[in-house]
């Protein structure tokens, strides 16, 4: 009998690399503007963004919002390609949203209910044997509120360390509600390398790292133009 995760998409169902494919740079070339357009972004410790064309890595992040995605690829290097790890439930029901996902790429879809899925596992591996990187939330949903963290899903430490790369933790403020011309900061820590580390110390090590880097939060006075709309704009 078929179940309700039957009709969501495969892990591997889109390919993977360290090179942006043409549709991805168009839709870059489009978003990154709109972004700093909308927002003022504010980054703290950009020395530690890895190079373009260097060696590849998984980078980790607190989630409160949509923006959070966002934020990743506009700051990080279009090469090596990041590749979201992600819950498509929602997103397979917005068709726009879905069709550009579809041809842009950078997406594994991680379906909750395929526990120990060996698909999602090799897709992964394989991206970075071949030199593309990783994002993951590894809170696994957003989080409560601003300033205040999940406990940690060890899968991003499994990954890194089988792979040998390193994981740069990075702390997200301001994404939990936003609007017009809000400042939303990034704090972007430094690369945790994976040398001797087993996935229980290097998930709390992680935690630990971005706990550190996110600020208390205190919301801005001022208007607050079109906060509802884009604070729920996908």
């Amino acid at each position: 009998m078929a179940t309700a995760d039957s009709a969501l998409p495969a892990a591997d169902l889109l390919p993977v690399g360290p090179k942006a494919r043409i549709a991805y740079r168009i839709v870059r070339l489009f978003a990154v503007p709109i972004m700093r357009l909308a927002f003022r972004i504010e980054v703290h410790g950009p020395e530690n963004i890895p190079a373009k064309g260097g060696p590849n890595y998984i980078v980790i992040a607190n989630h409160l919002n949509w923006p959070d995605e966002f934020l990743l690829l506009l700051l990080f290097p279009i090469e090596p390609r990041l590749h979201f790890l992600a819950d498509p439930t929602l997103l397979v029901t917005r068709k726009f949203q879905w069709f550009v996902v579809r041809h842009s790429g950078g997406y594994v879809p991680v379906v909750r209910s395929r526990h120990s899925d060996r698909r999602l596992y090799e897709h992964v591996d394989r991206c970075l044997e071949i030199g593309g990187a990783i994002a993951i939330f590894p809170e696994g949903q957003y989080g409560p509120a601003e300033g205040e963290l999940v406990p940690f899903h060890k899968g991003f430490a499994h990954f890194a360390i089988k792979a040998g790369v390193p994981v740069v933790p990075v702390g997200l403020s301001g994404t939990k509600d936003v609007w017009f011309r809000k400042t939303l900061q990034v704090f972007v820590g430094e690369p945790i390398p994976v040398a001797g580390q087993d996935p229980v110390g290097l998930t709390d090590l992680a935690f630990r790292r971005i706990r550190d880097l996110v600020p208390p939060y205190s919301e801005p006075a001022g208007p607050k133009l079109l906060r509802r709309y884009l604070t729920h704009l996908f």
